[in-house]
């Protein structure tokens, strides 16, 4: 199974990587690590990326790579820039790769808060499966007030009669 596994350094990224060595078999399984360094834009005119920024990006995914090496997947590394969903969905393509691993929700900013622009684009367009990892506190949701008033300490709680 080829997997390309798209990270940004956000903690739902971080879920990403975390649902791979959780699920996946290492033996025959190759993972691409891939990380888009977005330029930014002025005025809707895209700026080059910056040499910080790259050197940032290829921090990122060496230690993601080394991660899942050291776990016993076969792993390559991959920086490129450009938009991101546009990126990821070509080297998907181009590397035929099986399956698409990403967070949720991504480092670039509050337009792409609700499930993530990138997400949705990327599993609009891909021609592969696409996994959408969401981050665990996202997942475990607000506690209702029952649980609230159990996990208190030194607090007993009664049932409400309604309950």
């Amino acid at each position: 199974m080829k997997i390309l596994l798209a990270v940004d350094g956000s903690r739902h990224s971080e879920e990403a990587v975390e649902s791979v060595l959780a699920q996946c078999a290492r033996r025959g399984t190759e993972i691409l690590v891939l990380h888009v360094a977005e330029p930014a834009a002025i005025f809707g005119y895209p700026l080059a990326v910056s040499q910080a920024q790259k050197k940032l990006s290829l921090g990122l995914v060496r230690r993601v790579g080394e991660r899942l090496r050291a776990a016993g997947f076969q792993t390559k590394t991959m920086v490129t820039d450009g938009r991101a969903a546009e990126e990821i969905v070509d080297t998907a393509a181009e590397w035929r790769a099986d399956l698409i691993v990403l967070g949720s929700h991504g480092r670039q900013g509050l337009k792409r808060f609700l499930l993530g622009e990138v997400c949705a684009a990327v599993a609009r367009h891909a021609d592969c499966s696409v996994q959408i990892v969401r981050a665990l506190s996202a997942r475990q949701g607000p506690k209702s007030a029952r649980e609230s008033a159990a996990a208190a300490p030194g607090k007993p709680h009664k049932p409400s009669a309604a309950a």
